[in-house]
């Protein structure tokens, strides 16, 4: 069916539509359908103009177009014959007009119908006098636009002509529905890549924050590490100090500890032991052992004695809880021939190890045990024991913790006492302490598995006459933070 406007009364219907409330909703949800498939203000596309090209040949017309109505103007999507426009306004319109309608429009003579004749295509240059329109009506009924096609004399069309011409507005919208598709696998297939970006993003940022989270605990455990240790081993007269210490996990406060420091009349103590667990409860203990040990030794400087007041200090302190430690405490008394009294105590600790040197070049190792020595902090009753030993000049005396001897070969068996026997009585005589603990350290580094557990070690040796530097060489190696590797090997000279 086609609508043939040529009465004036047709024409101010038309016009007036639009103040009409409920044709002012229609329109609305018309205008929601237009902005739908996003087609206004779009580049040229080739299909529309094939499709503007195929009405102009078919109806034998100089002018056809495709446009989209929209609130207050019409917009050409597609032009043949009408160069150079690409949009008019809608009143007074005739697409305005032809978009109101589900039929086709057709408008013989221009210049008799009361809208169309003042519309720019009529009265100006151009000087149109038919028109004819087919509505572009989506699926769900909106209409969006029109097919339209104009000439410059009156003319008529059959209802055959306006059937093919509502026959180009559908091809359009199906055109329109096509790209309304692409479109949306298009937006899809955005939004996929953006939701993978953001995921990514996020993993990144999170990934980022662990890191600085990491970086933070393990910044945070080495500054709590080293508040356990001290910073740096004194310099003993007659006596070369060596140590080396390393964490299982820089993100962990480890539970082993050790000290040397003077208590008086020429007289040096040092210890060297472990605490029951990691992190900072452990860190808490390894504290109050550090500074009861320092503080017992400059009361009473047998090493039994300090045990115990340690023993003591554990079970009352209510936050240590069930935990404890092992030890072992020295006295270092000098002796008239250069080298030093030797006062062991232990409290469940591994033996220290003496190392003498031999006639041929080597050493003899003899493990410092002292028979008994209860663990630290477990019973309000613990015994612990103590041996005396010389250091004589070339010897050397080693200390550690279990992390040396509980680490494992490549074969999977642990170490125990019997390979680090067999290690330290390799090592050349005269002993040199520095030497020891880099010759151990190399050793723990053919380990595969040292990251089990916290490994502190402590050697002392005193130099033969003919082999003594100006001055005392102490040796720290520390592996108990990320700056360790600046650390790590560091020798401290002191005059």
């Amino acid at each position: 069916m086609s609508e043939t406007r040529n009465m004036p009364e047709q024409a101010s219907a038309a016009a007036i539509a639009l103040n009409d409330p409920l044709v002012a909703s229609v329109e609305a949800a018309r205008m929601a359908a237009v902005r739908r498939y996003d087609i206004l203000d779009t580049p040229p596309d080739g299909a529309y103009d094939r499709v503007a090209a195929l009405a102009a040949r078919l109806f034998e017309v100089p002018v056809a177009t495709v446009t989209i109505v929209d609130e207050d103007r019409i917009w050409f999507k597609a032009t043949h014959g009408l160069e150079g426009v690409t949009e008019i306004g809608r009143d007074p319109g005739l697409c305005a007009s032809a978009v109101l309608t589900d039929d086709a429009t057709v408008i013989p003579d221009t210049l008799l119908d009361p809208v169309a004749c003042s519309n720019p295509l009529v009265a100006g240059p151009m000087g149109v006098r038919f028109y004819a329109a087919a509505p572009i009506i989506t699926a769900d009924g909106y209409r969006l636009g029109t097919v339209n096609i104009l000439d410059t004399r009156p003319r008529e069309i059959s209802e055959v002509d306006a059937s093919a011409l509502g026959d180009l507005a559908a091809v359009v919208c199906d055109q329109l529905e096509l790209r309304l598709s692409a479109l949306h696998v298009v937006r899809v297939e955005q939004e996929r890549r953006k939701v993978e970006q953001d995921k990514r993003q996020a993993e990144e940022e999170a990934r980022q924050r662990a890191e600085r989270d990491r970086a933070a605990i393990a910044a945070f455990a080495s500054t709590l590490q080293r508040t356990l240790v001290p910073p740096a081993l004194p310099a003993v007269p007659g006596l070369e100090l060596a140590c080396h210490y390393k964490t299982a996990s820089p993100q962990e406060v480890g539970g082993d500890f050790y000290d040397v420091f003077p208590v008086g009349g020429g007289r040096w103590a040092f210890f060297l032991g472990d605490v029951c667990g990691k992190g900072a409860e452990a860190a808490s203990v390894t504290s109050l052992t550090r500074y009861t040990l320092r503080a017992a030794a400059l009361v009473d400087a047998d090493p039994t004695a300090a045990l115990k007041a340690l023993n003591t200090a554990l079970l009352l302190d209510a936050a240590v809880g069930t935990r404890f430690c092992t030890a072992v405490f020295g006295l270092l008394d000098p002796a008239g021939d250069g080298g030093f009294t030797v006062t062991l105590a232990t409290g469940g600790h591994p033996p220290a190890y003496h190392l003498r040197p031999t006639e041929d070049g080597g050493v003899r190792v003899e493990a410092a045990r002292a028979k008994g020595g209860m663990l630290v902090g477990a019973f309000a009753e613990a015994v612990f024991a103590s041996r005396t030993l010389h250091l004589a000049p070339g010897e050397g005396l080693l200390l550690y913790t279990d992390g040396l001897t509980e680490a494992r070969t490549s074969e999977g068996h642990m170490l125990a006492d019997t390979g680090l026997t067999d290690f330290l009585a390799r090592r050349p005589g005269p002993v040199s302490a520095g030497v020891l603990i880099d010759d151990t350290v190399a050793l723990l580094d053919t380990l595969p598995d040292t990251e089990r557990d916290d490994v502190a070690l402590l050697a002392l040796s005193v130099p033969t006459p003919d082999a003594a530097p100006a001055g005392i060489t102490t040796t720290a190696h520390s592996a108990a933070a990320p700056t360790a590797d600046v650390a790590a090997g560091q020798e401290n000279r002191r005059p």
